[in-house]
């Protein structure tokens, strides 16, 4: 391994184990930048992002600045003199002079296998999608939306019990390995770039809170994986009688009858979809603490036929 100066920029825990890999590995971190620290919690207390916190405790100089647009941020950032910067959901994007001024570039750990899911969600719009496969690719940053060339790539199979958490950690695990990796290769003039292929582009969209309203006219295979890919951000739910439902966990009932999209099968809390049933299993009421679907119904008095279609796909409309 040939010890490089290098820079980091991330900022959520996903980040977190690229750090202490370059870091463990015996490379110079000699600078770490990060989110600025913003409230957060109930309390809405101001937090050091997760990066910020981990390089802290490892010694490790943090700058947080709102933006690397201007001069000043950039002439502070070249002068690092750094071999090369890695890059893990920072957050912030890095303008030309910025990717210019490490010796070897800047190199991005990507939650997919690109070119597809470019963007901000790969992980959960992967599982959404029914992905059979997704995994980490190390890209050779350049000024477009994850465009750049690609330097490695590993696999993970997407199975039906994988969730958005397990999900995350996997991958952030992978591309902890697959960075110290490409950073010998790099600097040892083993590994190439590869540019990206054209065909099989995708974009993860920006998850919004409304990504997470079960709509039971879709079919329940996309009801299931909604719930696994958007727990625990955004979150799944529905509204009924005025509350707003969070929905943990679920699971296919290829069991149930059919019936009208919405429908309230049985006393577990099995609802149809277009095509199917799904399962509610572990469910939220505001204000108190997660129950198991037969439980929520015997708080809540909903009988057996009740058409829950009306309430919770008119919300927010």
């Amino acid at each position: 391994m040939t010890p490089l100066r290098l820079v980091f920029m991330g900022t959520p825990d996903f980040a977190v184990p690229s750090l202490r890999a370059l870091a463990d590995a015996g490379h110079e971190v000699v600078c770490v930048y990060s989110q600025p620290p913003r409230p957060a919690g109930r309390g809405q207390q101001v937090q050091k992002s997760p990066v910020h916190r981990f390089a802290e405790e490892r010694g490790i100089p943090v700058r947080t600045p709102k933006s690397l647009r201007n001069a000043e941020a950039q002439a502070e950032f070249a002068d690092l003199k750094t071999d090369a910067a890695v890059v893990a959901a920072y957050g912030l994007i890095l303008p030309q002079p910025v990717l210019d001024a490490p010796r070897l570039g800047c190199l991005n750990v990507h939650g997919s296998l690109l070119p597809r899911w470019r963007g901000a969600a790969p992980i959960q719009r992967s599982i959404l999608a029914g992905d059979a496969e997704t995994g980490i690719t190390i890209m050779q940053m350049d000024i477009g939306l994850d465009t750049g060339a690609m330097l490695l790539k590993d696999a993970v199979a997407i199975t039906a019990e994988t969730t958005a958490s397990s999900l995350h950690d996997a991958l952030a695990d992978m591309g902890a390995r697959l960075i110290v990796q490409a950073l010998d290769g790099l600097a040892e003039g083993r590994l190439t770039a590869e540019p990206q292929p054209e065909e099989g582009v995708t974009y993860a969209a920006k998850l919004t809170r409304e990504d997470g309203r079960l709509d039971w006219t879709r079919d329940a295979a996309f009801v299931e994986r909604q719930v696994r890919a958007l727990t625990p951000w955004p979150g799944c739910w529905f509204d009924i009688k005025g509350e707003r439902i969070k929905v943990l966990k679920a699971e296919p009932a290829p069991e149930a009858r059919k019936a009208a999209p919405g429908t309230l099968l049985d006393d577990r809390l099995t609802i149809a979809c277009t095509d199917g049933a799904v399962r509610l299993t572990l469910v939220q009421r505001p204000g108190k603490g997660p129950v198991d679907g037969a439980a929520f119904l015997r708080g809540f008095a909903l009988p057996v036929g009740t058409l829950l279609d009306d309430a919770a796909c008119s919300a927010g409309n």
